[in-house]
């Protein structure tokens, strides 16, 4: 029975293994956000929340047992002082791993490790534009969308201030799942996180109301060129709103085009299926 094997051995001998996750760590530190395989970023998580554990702490046995373990010396400013005072009111859980498909070649599943609250941070992108999009929704219930245009959807603070303050089980504008990832995101971070994310919302709804305008401004230009002989579609090309394949539409045009022949085409069909003359 094997008892204290807490780390993988990746196929690599532990010089090897522990250089690689050395290097992981570090390059995770200076980006904030690295993309690698999946059994990799779980251990390199691990480690990683260890080495920021020691920047919290601070003292000299900490920066000694850091610096012997970082690969570059111009990150370790940057773990006791950036990382520190961004986790200080912690008490963990600094990773997240976002899992990204699979690699082409190997098919090995492919993940995201990033650090919460970085500038970077693919949750509280994800937990905005869901916010922003549930309160859309909520306006358009009210109003038409070309008076929302006209004068914008406003209050998206107010909202993010009440929605915050509920408790779990009360009814809201949100739905649940993304009250609470609110919730979350909000919970360590600073007295601007709520502006920050103010603006963010109010960002992708302007993203959202703008998208069909953009859209039918780009399909009457496109088709207006198409109709006055500006430029002419290649094989294989739509113009926007065609409903046909591009299959279809390139074998119309990547066809030889031959002049039709007067008599009868030599088919099997014409072949054997003509009854035979009686004499």
């Amino acid at each position: 029975m094997k008892h204290g094997v807490a780390f993988r051995k990746f196929s690599r001998s532990t010089s090897h293994r522990m250089l690689m996750l050395r290097n992981l760590v570090t390059s995770l530190f200076e980006h904030e956000q690295i993309k690698t395989t999946l059994p990799k970023a779980r251990d390199t998580a691990r480690l990683a929340e260890k080495i920021i554990t020691l920047g919290k702490k601070g003292d000299r046995s900490a920066q000694a047992r850091a610096s012997a373990f970082l690969l570059k010396p111009e990150v370790l400013p940057k773990l006791f002082g950036t990382f520190a005072s961004r986790y200080a009111e912690r008490p963990g859980g600094y990773t997240r791993i976002h899992k990204f498909g699979n690699r082409p070649g190997d098919n090995a599943p492919v993940a995201i490790l990033e650090l919460v609250d970085n500038h970077k941070d693919l949750r509280w992108e994800i937990t905005a534009r869901a916010i922003g999009r549930e309160i859309l929704q909520d306006k358009l219930r009210a109003e038409k969308p070309l008076d929302l245009i006209k004068t914008g959807v406003h209050g998206t603070q107010n909202v993010i201030e009440s929605e915050r303050a509920l408790e779990y089980g009360q009814n809201g504008l949100l739905r649940p799942k993304t009250r609470w990832n609110m919730q979350k995101m909000l919970r360590f971070r600073n007295q601007d996180a709520v502006s920050q994310l103010s603006r963010n919302v109010g960002n992708y709804i302007d993203h959202l109301m703008a998208t069909p305008i953009s859209m039918k401004n780009l399909h009457d230009r496109e088709r207006r060129k198409t109709v006055t002989g500006e430029f002419a579609l290649r094989a294989g090309q739509s113009a926007p709103g065609d409903p046909r394949s591009v299959l279809d539409l390139s074998q119309g045009r990547l066809g030889i085009q031959r002049p039709p022949t007067a008599g009868p085409v030599l088919t099997a069909n014409y072949i054997f299926g003509r009854k035979p003359k009686k004499t």
